[in-house]
């Protein structure tokens, strides 16, 4: 796992630094955005293997950013994983519709969404 990638999109930089900090305990390496028009741009230049996305995000929310890598050659291919503050009665089943792997309300539980990464990434025991 020392050489899988995880990018963080998230603007709630406590939010941003606990996410970082429980992945890279588990032996990830992390990179972030904290906006829409850098997850785009950070997305495309580190090509990582999988993107923790959250919804509500300057420049443009999260929806607009998942759209913009699916239609991109380079980084379609990319699992998303939206971890948002926002009701997933509202949100959950749109994210998943639109490409997501999975959709995590905050606060996450830790065990879970690393199951999923794995499980996104095809690493799953």
């Amino acid at each position: 796992m020392t050489n899988t990638k995880i990018m963080i999109v998230e603007d709630d930089i406590d939010q941003l630094i606990g996410l970082k900090i429980r992945l890279q305990a588990n032996d990830y390496t992390v990179v972030h955005a904290v906006d829409a028009v850098a997850a785009i741009s950070t997305a495309r230049r580190e090509q990582p293997d999988l993107i923790l996305l959250d919804i509500g995000l300057p420049a443009g929310d999260g929806f607009t950013v998942m759209e913009r890598l699916h239609d991109l050659m380079d980084v379609a291919h990319i699992p998303i994983i939206i971890v948002s503050a926002r009701e997933p009665e509202a949100y959950a089943e749109r994210a998943i519709n639109e490409g997501a792997f999975a959709f995590f309300q905050k606060p996450v539980d830790n065990e879970e969404l690393l199951e999923a990464i794995e499980n996104a990434l095809g690493t799953a025991v």
